[in-house]
């Protein structure tokens, strides 16, 4: 039966280092409250109108093929995942194919929307190409820029605090090693409680959630023209509704529960237990968040990855980034058992289980 295995991974983060003090300089907060909610004490942003989504991506592209032994040119599909593409559209999978100089290829090139576990999502369907053969050299990438659309007022600090820039990419390609290689993957959703981590406008809902749901349709309706809803409008900007949005204890009542389940799914289909994992790299939404879900899982502090401290919340770039650390660290092994799990907006949940 044949396989998938990453064979390299690479990972990009910008130079500007942003600590909580400066935050504590733009909004009512201080490095204590953030460190007690989140465990962040720094990210990374990227630098302005020089630096995008794209470009970080094609960075750890490049580190990523090295790895690999292998070009640019070698690759024969991307995935790209992002919440933060450089433009509403097209995608960014297409960007990075052209600044990767590969565009002649015209290669095929997915875009994943399911944010924080938008990587895990894309590697299981990259699992999935390259086990029926349709692929042998697929790019998957995470990367965000979420500094350029954060609100750096008090009213936006309880998400804008956490989030970080940087990208994380992956070859992934078939194994001739039947004890080697991606194991199991599990992808779940449920958008019952969509809204509540969430980036509402722009859109052309027109605020029929809302409505639907028999609650103040203050999303940006009724339409402002007789054609129809356009992206932005008046109440949109007086509210500052172009920001993300998020209602923090409930996403953290999900995401521990949601965790660990996907994970135990895994490690079930493949025969395992928790205690056979070697590396856990989960994703880096929040430091209480994962101390949770290690010891629901009864795992050592070596046996978890967590960059959150350093980088805050890469959403989909912050399972390969930290996959990519570890493994640079020597904490990642051949024939080690890794399990990667996330979970995000939607809500959206997904985990996979490799022999590296």
């Amino acid at each position: 039966m044949i396989r998938s295995k990453i064979a390299g991974i690479g990972y990009y983060v910008p130079e500007r280092v942003v600590k909580n003090e400066e935050l504590t300089q733009l909004m009512d907060t201080t490095d204590e409250w953030i460190q007690e909610r989140t465990g962040i004490q720094e990210r990374h942003y990227g630098r302005k109108h020089e630096e995008t989504t794209t470009t970080m991506a094609a960075v750890a592209t490049r580190i990523a093929c090295e790895r690999a032994g292998i070009s640019p040119e070698d690759i024969d599909f991307i995935i790209f995942a992002t919440l933060s593409p450089d433009y509403y559209f097209p995608g960014c999978g297409v960007l990075v194919q052209r600044e990767l100089g590969i565009a002649h290829k015209e290669v095929g090139a997915l875009d994943v929307r399911n944010q924080c576990s938008g990587f895990v999502y894309a590697l299981s369907i990259a699992d999935q190409f390259v086990r029926t053969g349709t692929y042998k050299n697929i790019l998957v990438i995470g990367s965000e820029m979420h500094s350029m659309g954060l609100d750096f007022s008090t009213r936006g600090r309880n998400v804008t605090v956490i989030f970080g820039d940087g990208a994380g990419a992956a070859i992934v390609q078939p194994s001739s090693d039947p004890a080697r290689g991606i194991l199991s993957t599990k992808l779940h959703a449920d958008g019952t409680f969509a809204e509540k981590l969430s980036f509402i406008n722009p859109g052309c809902h027109g605020g029929y959630h809302a409505k639907k749901q028999g609650e103040e349709a203050d999303f940006g309706y009724p339409p402002v023209n007789t054609y129809g809803e356009i992206f932005f409008t008046p109440k949109m900007m007086q509210e500052g509704q172009y920001y993300p949005n998020m209602e923090g204890q409930f996403v953290f009542k999900m995401a521990v529960q949601k965790f660990p389940e996907v994970i135990h799914e895994a490690l079930e289909a493949a025969g395992l237990q928790a205690s056979d994992i070697d590396m856990l790299i989960p994703h880096q939404a929040n430091l209480r968040i994962s101390q949770f879900v290690q010891k629901r899982l009864g795992l050592r502090d070596d046996q978890v990855w967590n960059n959150i401290q350093r980088l805050g919340n890469t959403t989909a770039a912050s399972v390969p980034i930290a996959l990519c650390e570890a493994w640079e660290a020597g904490k990642i092994k051949d024939g080690d058992l890794v399990c990667l799990a996330a979970f995000g907006s939607g809500f959206t949940w997904a985990s996979a289980l490799m022999r590296w």
